[in-house]
């Protein structure tokens, strides 16, 4: 397979289209049309890192953290950025990284947290509400299932739990084919009146292209009519954070003493009453401190995140628990992630984690 290949997948089960607007995710540098001789995974990429994926044979990395985030003006090494991106050219590696975008999706990042702490029931903490669009289109009786089939297969129709998901209604349509036209029904110069259906489905924004173009191809009418329409209506399934709950209440401080042991912290940073029961817990890896009023008002019991600034723990002692674990920490299964999906999709595909430790941030 080709590296475009492997990114292709990745980027049907992680739209770029979700990432943050100050994100830089996607293919950051390389070529794709290139045979993959194997995938290394890290959260952050660093000199160590690409030597590794050379020594293992393997021309794809993929990370979570984007090397390139800032605007770059020159290429001359002064930096481990700059080392990184020469290194990587050199030995024909391309770099790949999904960072919001992974965040961002119902069985993303936080999905990952939140499972590895026992929740279940999960949703997103907080729904965007922007990424609905809904197509409208009118299609002859006839060819209503086929049209309707064709969408379903591209991914429209999905709310929630559900999928398959449209609204019919019946009408009449009429229509008159002017001088070149191929009409599918009707004459040359003749008010032509038609039985048709009104269909309508949802889909998500990033879909748009491919969802006319699909329409385009089962519609049997040379120019079908239709609409698109933008919604300002929530989705479950992409935004910020995720919460959950617990089997049983346990108190504050064995939770975070599990939060400890399963994300391998020597120490927390937290405010609030470690003897308050915990049931309901919302999460949010990498610096999710602007979350913290939207897990208040959803009553969660306990935050954990893994950056919160100084001043933000002040004055929630009273409503919910904040811990803080680390950035890194707190995203540090990002790698298993994306290597569980990759196996899935690819199984004779050569993947494998980093050895190397990544955290940007060192401690005396």
């Amino acid at each position: 397979m080709e590296i475009g290949d492997i990114l292709a997948a990745l980027e049907r089960f992680a739209p770029l289209s979700f990432q943050e607007d100050y994100d830089n995710a996607g293919l950051q540098l390389g070529l794709t049309k290139v045979e993959a001789t194997g995938v290394l995974l890290c959260l952050d990429i660093t000199e160590d890192v690409i030597d590794e994926a050379v020594a293992c044979g393997c021309n794809l990395v993929v990370s979570h953290h984007p090397l390139v985030f800032r605007p770059i003006k020159s290429i001359t090494g002064r930096n481990y950025v700059e080392r990184c991106i020469i290194k990587a050219i050199k030995n024909d590696i391309a770099i790949y990284s999904a960072h919001t975008n992974l965040d961002n999706i119902l069985n993303g990042v936080n999905s990952e947290i939140a499972c590895r702490l026992g929740l279940s029931n999960l949703r997103i903490l907080r729904p965007v509400t922007d990424a609905l669009m809904k197509l409208i289109t009118f299609v002859p009786s006839a060819h209503l299932e086929s049209v309707r089939n064709a969408l379903f297969d591209a991914g429209c129709g999905k709310i929630g739990n559900y999928d398959s998901c449209s609204y019919s209604s019946y009408g009449e349509g009429t229509f008159r084919a002017l001088e070149g036209a191929n009409p599918f029904v009707g004459n040359i110069n003749s008010i032509h009146h038609e039985k048709e259906e009104r269909l309508e489905v949802v889909f998500h924004s990033y879909m748009k292209n491919r969802v006319i173009q699909v329409l385009l191809d089962a519609h049997p009418y040379e120019t079908p009519a239709y609409d698109i329409v933008g919604l300002y209506s929530t989705t479950s399934e992409i935004g910020g954070g995720m919460i959950g709950e617990l089997p049983e209440p346990v108190p504050a401080a064995d939770f975070m003493k599990r939060i400890k042991d399963e994300f391998k912290v020597e120490r927390l940073a937290y405010s609030g009453n470690t003897d308050r029961m915990i049931s309901r817990v919302a999460v949010c890896g990498g610096a999710g401190s602007f979350l913290i009023g939207d897990a208040v008002r959803q009553k969660a019991d306990l935050f954990m995140t893994g950056e919160i600034k100084y001043h933000e723990m002040c004055g929630f002692e009273n409503e919910i628990v904040l811990v803080e674990t680390g950035h890194y920490e707190s995203e540090q299964f990002t790698q298993n992630l994306i290597e569980n999906f990759l196996k899935k999709q690819f199984p004779e595909l050569k993947t494998m984690i980093t050895n190397i430790g990544t955290n940007l941030k060192k401690y005396l």
